[in-house]
């Protein structure tokens, strides 16, 4: 999908609540030539068909910087493909790169980072400003193209949802800064559909909903601790949602309380009891290790059985039918 001169969209479509809609990829740059992508997706197939396919059937580009918003597996699950199979450069936030040991290549291989105030230089003369952006993760980035008025917003910013917040504090404080930003036209999402200036809503209108959210959000935490009563999060978290949001999303929710009660604890307005955290049993722990370690290795083997019938599959079409005919007819002129 073309954005701009500059920037193409690949949205996957998801059908998980955590992620809205899609789960998307950017491509930057011209078109038929070493590109910037940002973000490349989970490291499961569909992802990768679609992001091949769109490089070769229709942008006719190669990646020459795979970089990526955050370190959160659906967003950075394929660098090891990108580096191995598309040969493109990694890049990654320099606070995530310990977070990201499991993603990187070995030796961390045509890897480089990124950090707030970088600039990412493409041909034709396009910027690219790398923006920090913390809060929904430690290593949150955002990207700029400031002539296209383009900011890329990974988690940060959702295309149709609030997000999950780690951080409220360092949260706000990136949207502030965001939204001191000097031409913001274009909000591209690492998840749903893009923000764009209409005459009916603009970029800039969405920042601002989330900073009110936030605040929303943080009242209505208030207003359940008016009463004096101890309360958990949880507790918190289902007298002000209620039956409004998907059950698979609650402890998304109740993440975001916690991090506005911990911002709250640091501001002195709100105290905690310590609690008491369970002791898992040795015993159990030992049993769920060994079933997932077992079921692991089922899954392992249903894909080695899976590629094994495809490619029997295939012997079939390309041999003779001996399985069938111990002596075949043979044919000839009367």
């Amino acid at each position: 999908m073309k954005i701009s001169d500059h920037v193409r969209m690949v949205p996957v479509p998801e059908d998980q609540p955590m992620r809205p809609t899609s789960t998307n990829i950017y491509i930057i740059g011209q078109r038929g030539g070493q590109t910037l992508t940002i973000d490349s997706g989970e490291a499961i197939d569909k992802f990768r068909w679609m992001l091949r396919g769109y490089l070769a059937a229709i942008d006719y580009s190669e990646i020459g910087v795979a970089a990526i918003t955050h370190h959160h597996f659906d967003h950075s699950g394929n660098l090891k493909h990108v580096r191995e199979h598309l040969k493109a450069e990694i890049a990654v936030p320099e606070n995530g790169l310990k977070l990201l040991k499991r993603q990187l290549p070995k030796n961390n291989e045509g890897v480089k980072t990124f950090t707030d105030g970088d600039e990412i230089n493409l041909d034709g003369g396009l910027r690219v400003q790398v923006i920090g952006s913390p809060g929904h993760s430690v290593d949150s980035l955002c990207y700029y193209i400031e002539e296209d008025g383009i900011l890329f917003t990974g988690d940060t910013i959702l295309g149709n949802t609030t997000t999950v917040v780690g951080d409220v504090n360092s949260y706000m404080a990136s949207l502030r800064r965001l939204l001191e930003l000097p031409n913001i036209r274009i909000l591209l999402p690492g998840h749903g559909p893009m923000i764009r200036d209409t005459d009916e809503a603009n970029a800039r209108d969405r920042l601002e909903m989330y900073v009110n959210h936030r605040q929303m959000r943080e009242d209505q935490i208030l207003e359940q601790l008016q009463d004096g009563d101890p309360k958990t999060s949880w507790q918190i978290m289902e007298n002000i949602y209620g039956d409004s949001i998907d059950k698979r999303l609650r402890r998304a929710a109740d993440g975001n309380v916690q991090a506005h009660l911990k911002s709250l604890q640091k501001s002195g307005v709100v105290k905690a009891s310590r609690g008491v955290k369970k002791r898992p049993n040795p015993a159990t722990v030992a049993k769920n290790k060994a079933k997932d370690k077992a079921n692991q290795k089922i899954i392992r083997q249903g894909k080695k059985l899976e590629k094994q019938a495809m490619n029997n599959a295939l012997m079939q079409q390309e041999n003779p039918p001996t399985d069938t005919w111990k002596t075949p007819p043979t044919y000839q002129l009367r």
